[in-house]
């Protein structure tokens, strides 16, 4: 069935239940205690602190969408983008592109100018609806896309080169379009996070949207009455993919505007959230603000609270266990997942496997997963060989869109190669390793930066670290470890180096760098960033040395 069924099946079974509910902390920050009455005085919506929107508007609104889309001669196939901050809005707008038979092509909020421009002309996308926090961008190439030949724009003042999505949408029907939709039309392209330079367009069907959407709700367990909290950019699989779950189940969800601890912790105590996806940074945060008094949880309702769960990246074992000390009840989950299948799920840990933390799980729910090596036979399991993960399932994506040469790099034989390194211990559950091209060669030794990383975090110091490699005359690459500090507390490379003596020793890092350690908006390291900001310093000094 095309992922819009579950949408229309929602507003029919629950037409007047809330689906969901959009949380602005900063305008509750600014007019403190007078928020309630601001809200209520607010004339602009998109403003308020406070929003919902029942199933039945949901639908209705995006049916609107889909008529306008057709309306303004978009036909089956047609790629139409968009551009927006977490809102009410984003949801309504992409089921609307769907619904209209069009390619929904989410971006990242992040880009520059120049990247909105790539990804538009890479997609052939022909519209884009988008949002004020973007207008000086889009202004500085809106006559540089001549393809898109219709822009709409969401909320007040509607620059001269776009329309008014607001004005526009009021004077189309609310019933569904007569259009056909099957499980193999193109749905959706999604962008790799760009991490190694400017990203691939990933193209998914509606077979793999249900897929996804399948597996998520299978995973926790997701019921009509779980409040699902999603913090992280709806343009990202891992987040738009994890509400799948509240899709299928019918069940209220909360975009919380904002990744403070204080006000994660608000939302889930005042919207009574039961299901929270958190990333390692933020899961950090909260236990920091938690042990320096600035949440008090005794003052918060968390009773309904029943699943924590991390993706995105490698999670530490000390930081569930230092999460644990806080909720014991918790039950704790992680998904591993990337876009190309997706989003999270195609490998799964699943809640009664607590005593595998560190494991990233085995095959998700209808999905396999391998862990090949070089001359493609498959790992033994407990043999602590280390090879490249592969997975397959419904959920794969069709192509890189207009990129042959990467998508047959990547999918051979119906298996995704994920260039994700693992292995598998002797019960069969996976382990992240790095990325492939995270590798550090050293001497001839493989290092894996993954592992010195979780090492590193038990240190009580630290707050967040990356391992990179560094070039070296010598040993080619040398592991170099960016280290960033904990507030309020010290720490030497001496004491670094002390720490780091239960390593073997060619594991140790040669490097200690102490710096802020950037991240992406979906959690994950930005090293390639890092690699680019100490590498060329460490060529000057190599080129020194040599003179």
């Amino acid at each position: 069935m095309p992922i819009t069924e579950a949408l229309e099946r929602n507003s029919s079974f629950y037409g007047n239940e809330v689906a969901l509910v959009e949380i602005n902390p900063a305008i509750r920050e600014e007019h403190g205690v007078n928020w309630r009455e601001y809200d209520l005085v607010q004339p602009n919506p998109a403003k308020r602190y406070r929003r919902e929107i029942t199933w039945r508007a949901f639908d209705e609104l995006a049916n609107r969408f889909a008529h306008l889309l057709i309306n303004d001669g978009y036909r089956k196939g047609d790629k139409v983008a968009i551009l927006l901050m977490n809102s009410l809005e984003w949801l309504p707008v992409y089921f609307g592109i769907l619904k209209a038979g069009c390619v929904v092509v989410p971006l990242n909020y992040r880009y520059a100018s120049d990247e909105i421009k790539y990804c538009l002309d890479l997609a052939e996308c022909t519209g884009l609806v988008f949002g004020p926090e973007f207008t000086t961008r889009m202004d500085a190439i809106s006559t540089q896309i001549p393809q898109v030949k219709n822009v709409y724009f969401i909320g007040d003042d509607c620059p001269a080169f776009a329309m008014s999505f607001d004005e526009r949408i009021r004077h189309f029907a609310s019933e569904p379009p007569l259009v056909p939709l099957s499980d193999s039309d193109n749905a959706a392209i999604y962008f790799s996070s760009g991490t190694t330079g400017f990203p691939k367009a990933i193209l998914h069907n509606h077979e793999s949207l249900v897929a996804s959407a399948e597996t998520e709700q299978h995973h926790p367990g997701q019921t009509h009455d779980d409040v699902f909290l999603c913090i992280p950019p709806l343009y990202h699989t891992g987040a738009k993919m994890h509400w799948f779950g509240s899709l299928l189940s019918g069940s209220r969800a909360v975009l919380l505007r904002g990744v403070k601890p204080q006000w994660i912790m608000r939302a889930v105590s005042e919207e009574g959230c039961t299901i929270v996806w958190l990333l390692v940074p933020w899961a950090q945060d909260i236990l920091d603000a938690i042990d320096r008094g600035d949440i008090d949880l005794s003052e918060l309702r968390l009773e309904q609270w029943r699943l924590m769960h991390i993706g995105a990246q490698p999670v530490p074992p000390s930081l569930i266990k230092r999460w644990k000390g806080y909720f014991p009840h918790h039950q704790y989950d992680t998904n591993y997942g990337l876009s190309e299948a997706i989003g999270p799920g195609c490998v799964h840990l699943g809640v009664e496997n607590e005593g595998k933390i560190g494991a990233i799980g085995i095959p998700g729910y209808k999905w396999q997963a391998e862990v090949r090596k070089e001359d493609g036979t498959v790992v033994e399991p407990g043999s602590h060989e280390v090879g490249e993960l592969c997975v397959k399932g419904r959920g794969l994506m069709t192509c890189y869109y207009r990129n042959p040469e990467a998508t047959a790099q990547s999918l051979k034989g119906g298996w995704l190669y994920t260039g994700d390194m693992a292995e598998v211990d002797e019960d069969g559950f996976i382990y992240l390793v790095d990325r492939k091209k995270d590798v550090i060669i050293t001497g001839g030794e493989n290092l894996y930066p993954v592992q010195i990383e979780d090492f590193l975090r038990k240190n009580d110091a630290i707050s967040d670290v990356a391992v990179i490699g560094l070039p070296d005359p010598r040993l080619g690459e040398i592991a170099t470890a960016i280290i960033q500090v904990k507030p309020g507390c010290t720490l030497t490379e001496d004491q670094v180096n002390e720490f780091c003596q239960e390593l073997p020793r060619y594991k140790r890092p040669r490097k200690i760098i102490f710096d802020d350690v950037p991240r992406n908006p979906t959690g994950k390291i930005e090293k390639p960033k890092l690699r680019e900001r100490y590498g060329a310093t460490r060529l000057v000094a190599m080129e020194n040395e040599a003179e």
